[in-house]
C-alpha cells in the first residue's frame, strides 16, 4: 500500500535495525482516514472469505481492526493482555512473548465471542517473529474457529513471522514490508497486495 509506505518515510522513524517508530500515525495518535484505507483494503482482499468476526490484540490493532470489521459489516473481537475479573472462568488464555517490549503476557479471551462457527480475520500493527499472531491462532483453535487470514500493516521481512505463518498453512497479508532498516533507513519489498494485482 503505497499510502501507508509513504507514511512510514515521512513519519516514521527506525530506531535500530530492528524497532520502527511509527507513533504518530497508528499506534499512539491515530489518523482515521488511514486507517479507513487500511480497514478498506484488507476487507477488499478478504472479502470473499467468508469472514464472521475481525480480532485483533489490545491496543495498537484495535484501530485497523474496526475499520476492517466495519468495511466487512463484521464483529469485532479484542484479545486482551490482561485478564479481567469480569470474566470469570470463563475465557481461554495464552502466554505471549513481545518482541518489541521483550515482556510476555497473558493474552485472554472471553470464550462467549468465538465459536466453532466462526471464520476469523486477524489484524495486527506488525509482524515481526510472529508470536502475537500464533497467540491469536492458538486462542482460535481452542474455540475450535476457522482462521481466514492474517493481516498486517508492517510486515518486517528480515524477521521470521511470515514463514512461522505460512509454514502453518495461514496467510499472511501485508500492506507495507519493511526488506532492510537501519537508523533513519527503510527499504521496502513490494508490498502483497502491489504483488497481487
Amino acid at each position: 500500500m503505497k499510502l501507508l509506505e509513504e507514511r512510514i518515510l515521512s513519519e516514521g522513524k527506525a530506531v535500530s535495525e530492528e524497532i520502527l517508530k511509527v507513533d504518530s500515525f497508528i499506534n499512539h495518535q491515530v489518523d482515521p482516514v488511514l486507517m479507513q484505507q487500511i480497514g478498506e483494503t484488507f476487507a477488499a482482499h478478504f472479502r470473499e472469505r467468508g469472514i464472521t468476526k475481525v480480532v485483533t490484540i489490545e491496543s495498537s490493532g484495535i484501530a485497523p481492526a474496526q475499520m476492517t470489521a466495519l468495511a466487512l459489516g463484521v464483529p469485532l473481537v479484542i484479545f486482551k493482555k490482561q485478564p479481567s475479573k469480569v470474566f470469570g472462568d470463563n475465557m481461554d488464555q495464552t502466554i505471549v512473548t513481545s518482541f518489541t517490549k521483550g515482556t510476555s503476557y497473558e493474552l485472554t479471551l472471553a470464550k462467549d465471542f468465538i465459536s466453532q462457527d466462526d471464520h476469523v480475520l486477524i489484524i495486527d500493527d506488525f509482524l515481526a517473529n510472529g508470536e502475537a499472531a500464533t497467540g491469536c491462532i492458538r486462542l482460535l483453535r481452542l474455540s475450535h474457529a476457522t482462521v481466514a487470514g492474517i493481516g498486517v500493516l508492517v510486515e518486517k521481512s528480515f524477521q521470521p513471522g511470515r514463514q512461522k505463518l505460512t509454514g502453518q498453512g495461514h496467510e499472511v497479508y501485508a500492506l507495507a514490508r519493511i526488506k532492510a532498516m537501519e537508523k533513519d533507513h527503510i527499504e521496502f519489498l513490494p508490498a502483497d497486495d502491489e504483488t497481487q494485482s
